[in-house]
């Protein structure tokens, strides 16, 4: 299958039109008064990270904060500034603890920077104790992760599952900022009313929790509208037995330069964390002639927040039905063992843990071969290639087509010239041993599905 120019140009203008989107620098990033039904929209210009190291290396650690700037460059954002602390477990306060928070404060006004980004997903009252002593905008990873999701999402259902994720996450963290709204008016506040009284803050807050409760009731109904569709397509494929594989891995791993290369699919390719959104399903077939289906699904990142992986769901159960994964590795990373584990994490959350998995180690031309042989070393079942340049793609083919699920019916079948409808059912989907054109028909002994099995009896 080729991609054709309109397909090619439509990916072009995606690209320039995604590096046009970045943040307007100058605006003003002020603790406001805002609707949170907006899901407190981020305004990430020059930012300052923040991690806390509680277990692992500091190799793991520094990765981490490192993957982090990754992101928040991604978001568009301009990173000034990063500060580490080594702690046992996150202060319940303020997440870094008081003393660092005061250097914190510190670095924000000596750089200028108008939001600080933290390398965990805080509490509400961490969020709003930080901000009170910072006085800038705080989000934490999950948040700036959701930024980035809304972004990129393309399709009418990438846009509903994000914006599903971003109201799951702001439905705990609704607050007014700067203090602007009131909470429970007590006493002989709020006009006299007397104790337990409401005042315009607390019924602000209702109002809009309320709201996000509405449209998340919407959106759910429209998901599961749009999975109906998604279900038709993946039931018509299971009639007909053709075997699904799905490429997953690591975001930037590069799973779309992959599926391009084994299909000529033209899926947008950026040097992004998080590029592609929207699943992508090709129908390709083995040298022998066997069909199946490659699916590009959304790309992975440690701690990926729950959020996303609930929203997605629907797009995720493309991985956990598949009937062989294609785990994507990038082979440059300075840990790709790590991102493995990261990756089987949340393949046990979508319980895809029992599937067949060939390691592929993607952009062998950039990196380092030791990296590559301790890889090797833990994951033997594993191909070595390179999307840019087309090395090892042979190899990887020829692991496909050995792993890929086998019809389980035997056939030894004589099918009448007037039957070329089955005899190319069977070149489509099953895998034939021997074909011999005799003074009857057909003679062909083949390995088809049961069902197929059951058409073409009658000529045995």
């Amino acid at each position: 299958m080729t991609s054709t120019s309109p397909e090619e140009g439509t990916t072009g203008l995606e690209l320039e039109e995604r590096h046009s989107l970045r943040r307007v620098a100058g605006l003003s990033t002020e603790l406001q008064d805002i609707s949170e039904v907006e899901y407190r929209k981020l305004l990430l210009e020059r930012v300052v990270l923040v991690g806390v190291w509680t277990t692992g290396t500091a190799k793991d650690a520094e990765n981490s904060l490192t993957e982090l700037k990754l992101l928040a460059e991604t978001a568009g954002s301009e990173v000034l500034d990063a500060l580490m602390q080594r702690r046992q477990k996150p202060d319940p306060a303020t997440y870094i603890g008081s003393g660092k928070v005061e250097e914190l404060r510190a670095v924000v006004s000596a750089t200028g920077a108008d939001t600080v980004i933290c390398d965990g997903e805080l509490a509400p009252s961490q969020l709003r104790n930080l901000e009170d002593r910072v006085k800038v905008k705080v989000v934490d990873r999950t948040a700036l992760i959701l930024d980035i999701f809304a972004q990129h999402a393309k399709s009418k259902e990438g846009q509903a599952q994000v914006e599903l994720a971003q109201l799951q996450y702001q439905t705990q963290r609704l607050r007014g900022w700067g203090g602007n709204l009131s909470r429970q008016a007590g006493g002989q506040t709020s006009g006299g009313e007397g104790i337990g009284a409401r005042g315009p803050g607390e019924t602000k807050l209702e109002t809009d929790r309320r709201h996000i409760q509405t449209k998340m009731v919407k959106l759910r109904k429209e998901l599961k509208e749009m999975a109906v569709t998604r279900e038709t397509k993946k039931a018509q494929r299971r009639k007909n037995e053709v075997p699904a594989v799905a490429i997953a891995g690591y975001t930037n791993a590069g799973k779309s330069s992959i599926l391009n290369r084994l299909t000529d699919a033209g899926a947008l390719v950026e040097n992004a964390l998080f590029a592609t959104l929207d699943p992508t399903t090709r129908r390709t077939e083995t040298s022998d002639g066997r069909v199946y289906t490659l699916s590009d699904t959304v790309g992975f990142v440690r701690h990926l927040p729950h959020q996303i992986v609930e929203a997605f769901r629907s797009t995720l159960e493309e991985v956990a039905e598949s009937d062989l994964i294609l785990h994507i590795v990038d082979g440059s990373h300075p840990d790709p063992l790590g991102q493995i584990v990261a990756v089987r994490e949340v393949f046990a959350e979508i319980k895809a843990t029992g599937i067949p998995e060939i390691i592929v180690i993607n952009k062998s031309d950039i990196a380092d071969p030791d990296v590559i042989a301790g890889v090797l070393t833990k994951e033997p079942h594993a191909v070595v290639v390179s999307a840019h340049t087309g090395e090892g793609f042979d190899e990887l083919l020829s692991a496909i087509e050995s792993d890929l699920p086998r019809p389980v019916a035997v056939i030894d079948v004589v099918l009448p010239y007037e039957r070329g409808d089955l005899l190319n059912q069977i070149h489509t989907h099953g895998e034939i041993e021997s074909i011999e054109h005799t003074g009857d028909g057909t003679h062909v002994v083949a390995r088809v599905s049961e069902e197929l099995a059951s058409q073409v009896a009658a000529y045995a």
